[in-house]
């Protein structure tokens, strides 16, 4: 049985999140899906290096700022309509991984509104570099 990379980087790394940013997107393959906006909630986790993320002079510019995770959902979403949530969280890893300090991303949807017998529903996927 393989460990959890998690606990590996947890040793070496920094980890930043955002939890339950709740957005309003067109996401859906069924028909009525298609016609309006559904609430998602976004949960992302970034593990920066220490030695790229620990300031020395308390300057914004030593870390990986939080509103990039904001920024890259927002411009993401904007783009139109989502059949799938992994397409969704495929697509908001490969950009976590692509900024140059992060060094591993766990990203995940849910949509809470679409049965009402369960508190959501929804898709995760990690990736390192």
């Amino acid at each position: 049985m393989n460990a959890d990379p998690r606990a590996a980087l947890a040793t070496r790394c920094r980890r930043l999140f955002l939890r339950n940013y709740e957005v309003h997107i067109n996401i859906g393959v069924h028909d009525f899906e298609k016609t309006g906006e559904q609430r998602v909630l976004f949960n992302v986790e970034l593990y920066i290096p220490l030695d790229v993320s620990t300031p020395q002079a308390d300057e914004l510019d030593e870390v990986v700022d939080y509103d990039f995770i904001r920024s890259a959902i927002r411009d993401r979403v904007q783009r139109g309509h989502i059949h799938l949530q992994e397409t969704l969280c495929d697509d908001m890893l490969r950009t976590m991984l692509a900024h140059p300090k992060v060094q591993a991303a766990r990203v995940s949807t849910a949509k809470p509104d679409v049965y009402p017998d369960c508190e959501a529903v929804g898709c995760e996927v990690f990736g390192m570099k």
